[in-house]
């Protein structure tokens, strides 16, 4: 028996290589983005396409390689960020003894935020691996900057016996230039990286330095402020309850 006794033989135009993944054939589209982020151009293509492409029916379209690499490691790192928030609120119960001074020190963590959105912002609004390990970083300033101003202010009441208002105002005085200094320290060192930002090789560096330095020049002139507000106004409460 011939081939062409039960079947017609004709050239025509076919893929040459037929790809599966989860036993669902497969046509993939790549690219290489350069001059914009990739999660970014990514989402400008999902509007593009969900906005004027129709597909025939067991069609669908499935967004992989390093974007998806990306989207899941920002996903664990968020979940991560929850945790470590926890644990410092545990480890600053576990060293104050006092959740009313906890909450002087975490207090502070909004404002380091606001500043972190606004430089990731003027950056670009994306909010990346390395920007999340940024905020992680500027938390860990905000809650350090803060245990100095409240462990200085139980010290000068506890040990030089000074009363609430005198303590607050010469506990910040004194501790106004460490934290200062830790600005402009983090500031000389990050500048250099935020310039760079559009040269190869500062795509991690350059978006995390931003978030630190914007959440640190927006965190160290309004905290001192903050938190002896904070502490007085917790101190007079305290003060009430004895004395009702």
């Amino acid at each position: 028996m011939r081939l062409g006794d039960v079947a017609r033989l004709r050239f025509d135009l076919g893929p040459g290589l037929v790809r599966r993944e989860n036993v669902e054939r497969v046509a993939m589209v790549t690219a290489n983005v350069t001059g914009a982020d990739l999660t970014g151009t990514v989402e400008r293509v999902q509007r593009t396409l969900e906005g004027g492409l129709e597909l025939p029916p067991g069609y669908r379209i499935a967004y992989g390689g390093q974007f998806e690499e990306a989207a899941r490691s920002l996903r664990n790192l968020g979940a991560l960020s929850i945790v470590v928030l926890i644990g410092m609120g545990g480890l600053l119960f576990i060293a104050f003894r006092n959740h009313r001074h906890t909450l002087i020190v975490l207090v502070n963590l909004p404002l380091a935020l606001v500043g972190g959105v606004f430089a990731a912002a003027l950056g670009g609004g994306v909010l990346s691996v390395a920007s999340l390990v940024g905020f992680i970083t500027l938390f860990g300033i905000a809650t350090r900057n803060g245990v100095l101003l409240v462990s200085h202010y139980q010290h000068l009441m506890k040990e030089e016996g000074l009363p609430l208002l005198d303590a607050v105002g010469q506990g910040s005085r004194e501790r106004l230039a460490p934290v200062l200094m830790t600005a402009l320290t983090a500031g000389l060192a990050l500048i250099p990286l935020v310039l760079a930002g559009g040269q190869p090789g500062n795509e991690i560096q350059s978006p995390m330095a931003q978030v630190i330095l914007g959440g640190v020049a927006n965190l160290d002139p309004l905290e001192p402020g903050v938190g002896a507000g904070a502490f007085c106004a917790v101190g007079r409460g305290r003060e009430r309850d004895r004395s009702g």
